[in-house]
């Protein structure tokens, strides 16, 4: 039976990067539910312009709507030996439709929760750094830029984003539990396989192995 594997953990985890890693180790793709959305919205059809309005008028995309996405996306045939999925669920009610979705195509969820301090996830995101020119990303703790504050590609002067701040980062946090404690208590029961993994400890690539060696265990 093949397997979705669920990411879970609060902004700033390294729940994307762990996407990406856990992919590439088991030749499988990563779902990303928020690049699926902004593709849609870039090709300009249908639902990227359902999705393009209401996210415009400030609204979340509903469940059903995100739902539809992830299973027309399931159903391709490079997910038949399974998939990582980065993003989703965020809530009970798409856990419980997607535990639905999963059973009718044959796979089962392994659900794998990023635990990392809040202070930690706090000092990450406010260390973001963007080029307002090139768009190049950085990050003062993890990747800095060679000159203090200055991109290395043009030398422009790089500037924080205005939802990098402390407040909006503990505002998300807060947010972000109160969504998630209601998940996590729902898949410790429901999912076929639940593992726990720090994300603060060790570089990215250790951290993906110590995930691998959980969920390739018998």
């Amino acid at each position: 039976m093949s397997q979705a594997f669920i990411l879970l953990g609060p902004p700033g985890s390294g729940k994307g990067t762990q996407a990406v890693l856990l992919a590439e180790h088991l030749g499988i793709p990563h779902i990303s539910t928020g690049d699926i959305l902004r593709e849609h919205v870039a090709a300009g059809d249908e639902l990227g312009r359902r999705v393009a309005a209401i996210m415009g008028a400030g609204q979340l995309v509903p469940d059903e709507l995100v739902n539809q996405i992830v299973e027309e996306r399931l159903s391709r045939p490079d997910c038949a030996r399974g998939c990582i999925l980065d993003g989703y669920p965020r809530t009970l009610e798409q856990a419980q439709m997607l535990g639905q979705l999963l059973a009718r195509r044959g796979m089962r969820a392994v659900v794998v929760n990023l635990v990392v301090d809040y202070n930690v996830i706090v000092a990450r995101i406010t260390a973001r750094r963007q080029c307002p020119a090139c768009g190049a990303s950085y990050n003062l703790l993890t990747n800095p830029p060679q000159r203090d504050e200055v991109c290395d590609r043009d030398g422009t002067v790089l500037v924080k984003r205005e939802d990098d701040s402390e407040a909006v980062v503990r505002r998300r946090l807060e947010a972000y539990e109160r969504q998630t404690l209601p998940l996590l208590a729902y898949y410790r029961q429901a999912a076929a396989g639940f593992y726990e993994v720090s994300g603060d400890q060790g570089s990215p690539q250790e951290i993906a192995g110590r995930i691998l060696d959980l969920i390739r265990q018998p």
